[in-house]
């Protein structure tokens, strides 16, 4: 209960006190504060009836405690008589109040994979592990990142105010990032995450209907999202060739792709827009692989990236053989990235080699139960069919005599 509120109110909480401090990190010592008296209090007295306005309280009082503690100078005492009333709220072009703290927080200040790193901390409720692991860097590096990126936000005295209209598209891509990454965190177990990123995309969509790419995460949100029951069963992942298709949502299928449709039709395209493509063609079986594999090369043509090489390779071997993907794979650098050494186990034991040392390669560097799993499973299987190769080699060669049976 506590995290699933941690999660809905983490970023609205920090976002409320650092709109009246200017002091990033102060807002998100008092609103952990908070919810640690939460985790103490709540068990015991019960959750209260508005558990979100209770952290912001909470958060809010332990912010004018720590100000009259540390200092009495005037601007200090002058921030905690502020605290001590209830913000306005802002009035802005952005709607939505979740939405319009994400692109507040999305400074075109700051790098793009800084302020994509700093939503999902502040606002997306994510730890730092989580991000680091979207990023596929070490948690060290991504912690760093972030603190420098709050560092140059406190010395530039950048405002957290919401930007005009004229300012929503120079931050779009870093939103568009960050409303997927949340949506990809969430996919295999957290659905309230899956389900603030659509409803996020879908706002978004309102604001800015003539942007196709944002058009295009909608629809790769809900076509994703359509086979979420029968990705995960039981507590197993489950791929997609051997998923159950009639636990798939048919309306969010026929959603999504009417809007890639929608999106042929404006005639630019982005990457989620192919990305929306590529799932389109897989709600539609049988995958036309084709079809998927022009559009992974219409992908790295604009989005050049090693994961979406390796993505294009899996689509390869369906067309051209596991041969020419194995070649290709081996040339990627993606060696923290645990589907890279789970795309190779599998392209090595559609070649007849032993696929043992990339499966326990993958499982090394996976994460997430469902996939360790899955890993582990093809692991048990891999080895059992080594064995059972071992003893095919262990028998005689030629067939046996007559009278040559166990009695």
């Amino acid at each position: 209960m506590i995290e699933q509120i941690f999660r809905a109110e983490y970023g609205r909480a920090v976002s409320v006190l650092t709109r009246v401090l200017g002091d990033l990190d102060l807002a998100e010592e008092a609103v952990q504060d908070a919810f640690a008296t939460a985790a103490e209090q709540w068990p015991v007295k019960g959750v209260p009836p508005a558990p979100a306005g209770w952290i912001i309280t909470t958060a809010r009082n332990r912010a004018i405690d720590r100000l009259r503690r540390e200092t009495k100078g005037r601007e200090k005492h002058a921030q905690a008589a502020l605290l001590q009333h209830e913000p306005e709220e802002e009035v802005g072009d952005v709607p939505d109040d979740r939405l319009r703290l994400i692109f507040t927080c999305c400074h075109p200040s700051l790098a793009l994979q800084a302020q994509v790193a700093l939503t999902l901390k502040l606002l997306g409720g994510l730890t730092t592990a989580e991000i680091a692991r979207a990023f596929l860097v070490p948690e060290p590096t991504m912690a760093q990142r972030i603190v420098r990126a709050k560092g140059k936000i406190r010395a530039a005295r950048i405002p957290y105010r919401v930007p005009r209209d004229a300012d929503l598209p120079e931050r779009l891509k870093a939103v568009l990032a960050v409303i997927y990454l949340i949506f990809n965190e969430g996919y295999l177990d957290k659905a309230e995450l899956t389900g603030e990123a659509i409803r996020l995309g879908r706002v978004l969509a309102q604001l800015m209907p003539d942007e196709p790419e944002v058009w295009g995460l909608l629809a790769l949100m809900l076509l994703v999202a359509s086979r979420q029951e029968a990705r995960v069963v039981d507590g197993s992942l489950v791929l997609l060739e051997d998923q159950d298709r009639s636990r798939w949502d048919a309306e969010l299928i026929a959603e999504g792709q009417d809007i890639v449709r929608r999106c042929l039709r404006w005639n630019r395209p982005g990457p989620y827009q192919i990305q929306a493509a590529i799932n389109a063609v897989h709600s539609d079986p049988p995958t036309d692989w084709h079809q998927v594999l022009a559009l992974y090369d219409q992908l790295l043509a604009i989005m050049p990236s090693p994961v979406v090489a390796l993505h294009r390779a899996v689509a390869l071997a369906e067309v051209e053989g596991p041969a020419a993907a194995l070649q290709e794979v081996d040339a990627l650098d993606l060696d923290r990235y645990h589907l890279f050494h789970a795309v190779r186990a599998d392209l090595l034991k559609r070649l007849g080699e032993d696929p043992s040392a990339a499966l326990k390669a993958a499982l090394e560097r996976a994460e997430h139960p469902a996939e360790r799993d899955l890993i582990s499973r093809r692991l048990g299987l891999a080895t059992a069919d080594q064995q059972d190769r071992a003893d095919d080699r262990d028998q005689p060669d030629h067939d046996p005599q007559p009278g040559g049976h166990a009695t």
